[in-house]
């Protein structure tokens, strides 16, 4: 019905125009056109400068009424070392454009009402004036120097490159349809190299996990960065054009597929001073900034203000699809001990996602890191079963020994936990222990306890050969006869291929 309605209000309105230029053709048949020209000139004229009030005074209390929210003046001040001279760079810019502006827009409606078409007027041509022309050539020319150059200095501060000997932090945005994948630089503070003929399902980023600095590289969910710190942004895409915009810290760049961009910036206000900053109060008590105390959710009285709920964000300035609004990214600037904490919390993408696994180049070597993990990890299970009175605990899988396949020989990797238990032979040297072997239901059962005794002999074999005394130690083989887990899975089989150990005296 309402659409009916306004189709039927249109019609109406069509009839209305076209009966009124009907008469107006017949009052100018009967007062002649002149005359009805110049009223119209006249009234043309007065609409005119009715207009540039109405707009001049439009344009100044809505850039008034939304200088915060749409023009970002207020609290929405630059949160990095450079934003401000971007700031000053646009402020200036809009001063001498708003002069113009303003002139611009009174002359062009004032000449419409002064010089509007009145009988016994002729029209006064001026083909040439030397000095208008230099008078309004000049005065551009200068203050379109002093803006190119100001705005060139100020290029040249926000886009310079960071020098081999400053501490800088360097991370990487990667664009893609439609997100962005963060990449952090682990303890080396070096992020490795890519190459996007290994970009697959598992390596999304196309890392050569041949160089070693990839390896603590890690890629979290959110962007955190320490308050004070400068920060170099590698800026990639994978797929189509993106842009790597940084609002509040005037940070805006574009992700361009096989042409890596840049950007260094240093954030100067963290994401709770900003928070405070927005919430601010005046003397009075009341709120300084309105708008950012209005709840987040008006249908609930108990949702946090807008202010409390503010955080900075990562964003696509390019219209890169269907999808190019999920590209926003919470970021948090946070002071350096809290950042160190949470990267400290990070796991290296190489560490969770590729170690051991089909692409891993370095299956037959343990890393460090790992090395003293395993060792912790050991020696607290060694620890909790000496203090221990139930027997049951004082049996330890020992889970980082493994053989060749059929066969009673040591794989490399062995030796790591191997060289942990003969540190705690050592630590104790009163501990005596029980080596057995065990397996899974495969083959023969006599040849499997016959196997299982060989390997538990190896360990003792290891054991002996970094001076622990054979009579610390017992070998016996239980073959397939005390499994762990159900032999009808892989998993399971695996689970009961194991080696134990079990302390006798401590």
């Amino acid at each position: 019905m309402t659409v009916l309605l306004a189709i039927l209000c249109i019609i109406l309105l069509t009839v209305i125009v076209v009966q009124i230029g009907r008469v107006t053709e017949l009052a100018a048949k009967i007062r002649g056109e002149e005359e009805i020209q110049e009223g119209a000139n006249r009234r043309h004229g007065a609409l005119s400068l009715l207009f540039m009030i109405v707009f001049l005074l439009g344009t100044i209390i809505s850039a008034g009424y939304y200088k915060n929210s749409m023009l970002w003046y207020g609290p929405n001040h630059a949160a990095s070392a450079h934003g401000g001279s971007l700031d000053y760079m646009f402020n200036v810019t809009l001063f001498f454009t708003g002069i113009v502006f303003v002139i611009t827009h009174i002359l062009l409606f004032y000449f419409a009402w002064k010089y509007r078409g009145e009988k016994g007027r002729k029209a006064n041509f001026m083909p040439h004036d030397n000095r208008l022309e230099v008078v309004w050539t000049a005065i551009p020319a200068v203050v379109m120097t002093f803006l190119v150059v100001g705005g060139l200095d100020a290029w040249n501060e926000v886009m310079a490159d960071v020098s081999p000997d400053e501490e800088t932090l360097e991370v990487e945005a990667t664009g893609f349809q439609f997100a962005w994948a963060l990449r952090y630089p682990g303890e080396d503070g070096l992020l490795g190299t890519k190459n996007y003929q290994l970009i697959n399902a598992i390596n999304p980023l196309g890392q050569d996990w041949t160089d070693k600095k990839n390896l603590d590289d890690f890629q979290p969910s959110e962007l955190v960065l320490p308050v004070n710190k400068q920060v170099r942004v590698r800026i990639t895409a994978r797929d189509v054009l993106h842009n790597f915009y940084l609002p509040h810290f005037r940070v805006k760049m574009d992700a361009v597929p096989g042409l890596p961009t840049y950007f260094v910036f240093t954030p100067t206000t963290t994401t709770e001073e900003y928070r405070k900053q927005l919430g601010a109060l005046k003397a009075d008590g009341t709120p300084k900034y309105p708008e950012w105390h209005e709840l987040t959710d008006p249908n609930d009285p108990e949702s946090p203000k807008r202010y409390e709920n503010f955080n900075f964000e990562l964003a696509c300035a390019e219209l890169c699809g269907s999808g190019h609004y999920a590209m926003r990214r919470i970021v948090r600037i946070v002071p350096q001990a809290e950042y160190d904490a949470w990267v400290g919390q990070q796991q290296s993408y190489y560490m969770s996602s590729i170690r051991n696994g089909e692409e891993d180049p370095w299956k037959d070597i343990l890393f460090d890191s790992e090395i003293k993990e395993r060792a912790a990890e050991f020696n607290d299970r060694v620890s909790k079963a000496l203090s221990s009175g139930n027997a049951a605990d004082k049996v330890l899988t020992l889970d980082h020994v493994s053989y060749e396949p059929g066969s009673a020989e040591l794989t490399p990797l062995s030796r790591y936990q191997l060289d942990n238990l003969v540190s705690v032979m050592n630590n104790y040297p009163n501990m005596v222990v029980e080596l057995s072997g065990h397996t899974d239901n495969t083959g023969d059962p006599e040849s499997n306890m016959e196997l299982s005794k060989q390997r538990a002999g190896k360990v003792s074999e290891y054991l002996a050969s970094k001076g622990v005394a054979a009579n610390r130690m017992s070998v016996v083989g239980y073959g397939q006869t005390r499994p762990i887990e159900s032999n009808d899975t892989p998993e399971g089989q695996e689970k009961n291929r194991r080696t134990e150990l079990r302390i006798i005296t401590q």
